[in-house]
């Protein structure tokens, strides 16, 4: 990233949290940059914009964030959005995919830039909740993790996205909102999948209180 894009991402991660009036809460000391999942519930389109401008500049300039590609490359302004300011991953939907190729081909862009060295915004659920519990986890961060034995996962809590903008809408309330980053998770060894995603999902839900 040259100085102007470094420039450029710094002044929309601001405007962003002014905007959606962000109130950022770390509850363990901020490490310094390095790679890793973060991952969040999910309520509403904002949820991954609101993420990435809560990042510090250092942790922000490497993350990436995934999202759904139908809604995302829909139309020239949010194509250009996701691609040139948040450098998103864009992903087909699970029904996109023949059944023949298995989650393996929803996983293989995630892993690719995991091996570039980025960091990545996922929502493990899968799809938008209404705010009032978080679902059972889709089954990609654990193979995930699996593949990539050591992966550092952050679980991070998103409050009040889905009244700023709720489904169906396009023009935000102007409500305040909370991002709260949690302890780092770990797949231990030999851990099996159900019980690290209950887990995963446990450590996120914790941090509704926090």
């Amino acid at each position: 990233m040259n100085g102007s894009e470094h420039y450029a991402d710094s002044a929309a991660a601001f405007a962003l949290r002014l905007v959606f009036g962000a109130n950022v809460t770390w509850t363990e000391s901020r490490e310094e940059s390095r790679q890793r999942i973060y991952y969040a519930n999910h309520t509403s389109h904002l949820d991954f914009i609101v993420l990435w401008a809560a990042l510090p500049s250092s942790h922000r300039r490497m993350t990436r964030p995934v999202a759904a590609k139908d809604y995302w490359s829909n139309g020239w302004i949010r194509g250009t959005v996701a691609s040139r300011l948040f450098r998103a991953v864009l992903i087909d939907r699970p029904e996109a995919y023949p059944a023949s190729l298995g989650g393996q081909a929803m996983l293989d862009p995630l892993l690719k830039a995991v091996d570039e060295g980025s960091s990545l915004i996922l929502f493990p659920e899968g799809t938008r909740g209404n705010g009032e519990r978080i679902g059972t986890f889709k089954s990609g961060i654990y193979h995930l993790c699996r593949l990539r034995p050591g992966l550092q996962l952050l679980p991070v809590y998103l409050e009040n996205l889905n009244r700023i903008l709720p489904k169906g809408e396009f023009m935000p309330v102007p409500l305040l909102s909370r991002v709260v980053f949690g302890s780092p998770v770990e797949l231990r060894e030999a851990e099996p999948k159900d019980e690290f995603l209950e887990r995963a999902r446990a450590a996120l839900a914790g941090l509704g209180s926090a």
